[in-house]
């Protein structure tokens, strides 16, 4: 029984480590050191507001946040802007289009992040979950659980995996990739470092920017995560303290019986 199990766990390490190479056998991608990262990490408030910009001044133009409200902006964890910045931040960049007006309006906190449908590229609403949110780019959720590797470094690796060479087939240009799994990616590069001026005087090389969308996309995807991991430590604590009152109440109720004849 022993040998079955061990043999079991050396599979499932094996899935999590060796196999990584042949899930991502295309690309290559960076472990970056996210905040968020852990059992205890916290989104970053700072970090999440200069992916937001990145978002409006470079991502907006092409990719849809439509599963994000506007509203959540404003949330505790997130990048917690103050309701009236909420407000003036979808009025001023975003317009819904309104049914019962057949006419388009100025966004509101109540509306979600318009969908963009022009060049037919995919929403990021979910994009970081998508992309191996839980289970890391390699392998299974054990790698997640040692390398902490997940969507965001996907995210982020792709981002600064251009090299610069082109190629075009059918009519179609690529651009080698060396984070994409083929190698060879149809999207442009979005960020070329410096896209942005950052209010807080940040750094905006191409490194920092990617990790700044990265995380703001994480959040997108897992606005709640901070709140999941809480209430998972209080579940661990509280799952502990009943296994210690089981036992003592085990020993306490067969004491008499198992020394009876002492």
């Amino acid at each position: 029984m022993f040998r079955k199990l061990a043999l079991s766990t050396a599979v499932a390490l094996g899935l999590a480590t060796g196999g990584a190479y042949a899930a991502g056998e295309g690309g290559h991608v960076e472990d970056y050191d996210f905040s968020f990262e852990g059992p205890f990490g916290t989104y970053d408030q700072m970090q999440l507001q200069r992916g937001l910009q990145i978002y409006t001044e470079v991502c907006s133009a092409c990719h849809g946040l439509r599963y994000v409200p506007f509203r959540t902006l404003a949330d505790e964890g997130g990048p917690q802007f103050p309701e009236d910045q909420v407000r003036a931040y979808a009025a001023q960049n975003f317009e819904i289009y309104d049914d019962e007006l057949e006419d388009f309006r100025p966004a509101t906190p109540t509306d979600h992040f318009p969908a963009n449908t022009s060049v037919g590229a995919p929403d990021l609403s979910l994009m970081a979950k998508a992309r191996a949110g839980f289970h890391g780019p390699y392998g299974t959720g054990l790698s997640q659980l040692f390398n902490g590797m997940g969507g965001a470094e996907y995210i982020a690796s792709v981002l600064t995996g251009y090299t610069g060479e082109t190629k075009e087939e059918a009519g179609t240009t690529f651009y080698e990739n060396h984070a994409f799994s083929t190698g060879w990616i149809s999207m442009a590069p979005p960020l070329a470092g410096e896209d942005v001026e950052f209010a807080d005087g940040h750094p905006n090389e191409l490194h920092h920017e990617a990790q700044d969308i990265a995380a703001f996309l994480m959040w997108a995807a897992e606005p709640k995560m901070m709140a999941r991991k809480h209430a998972g430590f209080v579940g661990v604590l509280f799952l502990t303290l009943l296994s210690v009152l089981l036992y003592l109440t085990n020993k306490r109720i067969w004491r008499p019986i198992k020394h009876k004849d002492a």
